[in-house]
């Protein structure tokens, strides 16, 4: 180390933050840090990227930008033989190996490898969501999460899959796509071995096992393992269904469920089971009717010990014991414990009945009802 590298370093110690900032009074050990940061406020970026034209406040931060390019990652995990584009992506992965978590919040008691880590943690508790869109007023706890939202407005996808061309607007999203090509699946329960490619959904299913459900409906009390699965829920309530079809007029709470929906109109099936040759229109369907040929069955009921293929069927189930019936329809005040038998009465009130037979244009409220039909022609 050299001599001013050895002075700074002390300051650590000595806790000397010698260049404090006139916009927000934020301090530094050292004046390049300094320099780095009143960019935030002047905006200046002057390291550019030759390749995709973004601009950066450091050089250092151009010199991990241009990896993204080069597919460079120097720093290397002898324990898994992971590699990362920066050293301190390295140090974060290491601290799961030495399962350092020196940070707890004072809130929940979860503890944290990095202090930056709690801090955003503990805007879960405060609602603290400081980066606001200005096309959308979406807010966000991490500034990184904001970058990646504006993506959506911009249609920027900066992250390419080498081996289909598939773009993305995170560098995670294209790592969890790659997972797809290599049929890695790095994150297993070890309660009952399934296994993900992401580690968010391996964390959400964990929760299957604790029956720890944090995000709760103000408007019904309804709770559920993950706060996307709240949002999609609160739309029940406010009616809200923004994803239209351009076909037919149905609307959806969810993108994804539109995006399967069209698959009615296009008689796309393209998830095919290799042991009896039948077809599906999404991962999940397919994934489910494997268990008819595995006997699987992992989601156990506690009350009768009655087990299903579906998280969803046993949530389901589990409502016959306990009588619940979260799902009310505002027209006549029925009540469901499904949101699919919600879903079909709602049509008595509407006419909607948007499954059509081919062969004598006669309509009927559900799928099943049309396949029914249909084995009379």
């Amino acid at each position: 180390m050299s001599r001013r590298g050895l002075h700074y370093h002390q300051r650590v110690h000595t806790g000397s933050r010698l260049y404090e900032c006139s916009e927000c009074g934020k301090s530094f050990t050292s004046r390049p840090g300094f320099h780095y940061h009143q960019r935030v406020h002047s905006g200046s970026r002057p390291y550019e990227c030759s390749e995709s034209g973004k601009s950066f406040t450091s050089h250092s931060g151009l010199r991990y930008h241009q990896r993204v390019h080069t597919g460079e990652r120097p720093y290397e995990c002898i324990e898994y033989r992971k590699c990362f584009t920066s050293s301190s992506a390295l140090c974060h992965h290491q601290k799961t190996h030495a399962g350092d978590r020196p940070y707890e919040c004072t809130v929940c008691g979860k503890m944290f490898s990095y202090g930056s880590t709690l801090r955003y943690h503990q805007r879960v508790h405060t609602g603290e969501r400081p980066y606001v869109c200005s096309e959308c007023g979406k807010s966000f706890i991490q500034r990184c999460h904001f970058l990646i939202h504006q993506r959506v407005h911009t249609g920027e996808r900066p992250h390419v899959c080498s081996e289909y061309g598939k773009s993305f607007s995170s560098r995670s999203s294209l790592s969890n796509h790659k997972r797809i090509h290599t049929g890695e699946r790095p994150y297993v329960c070890s309660e009952c071995g399934k296994s993900f490619i992401q580690r968010c959904h391996f964390l959400i299913h964990q929760r299957v096992h604790t029956g720890e459900r944090p995000y709760v409906c103000s408007e019904c009390g309804e709770s559920f393992f993950s706060s996307c699965n709240l949002i999609k829920h609160e739309r029940i309530h406010t009616g809200e269904r923004p994803y239209v079809c351009s076909v037919c007029g149905k609307s959806f709470i969810q993108r994804c469920y539109l995006l399967i929906h069209q698959r009615v109109h296009t008689g796309e099936r393209p998830y095919e089971c290799n042991e009896c040759g039948k077809s599906f229109t999404t991962r999940r369907n397919l994934r489910y009717h494997q268990g008819v040929h595995t006997g699987e069955s992992p989601y156990e009921c506690s009350e009768c010990r009655k087990s299903f293929r579906r998280e969803s069927s046993l949530i389901e189930h589990c409502r016959v014991h306990t009588g619940e019936k979260p799902y009310k329809c505002s027209e006549c005040g029925k009540s469901f414990s499904s949101r699919y038998g919600f879903h079909y009465h709602q049509r008595v009130h509407t006419g909607l009945r948007p499954y059509e037979c081919s062969e004598c244009g006669k309509s009927f409220i559900c799928s099943s009802i049309l396949r029914e039909h249909q084995n009379s022609h």
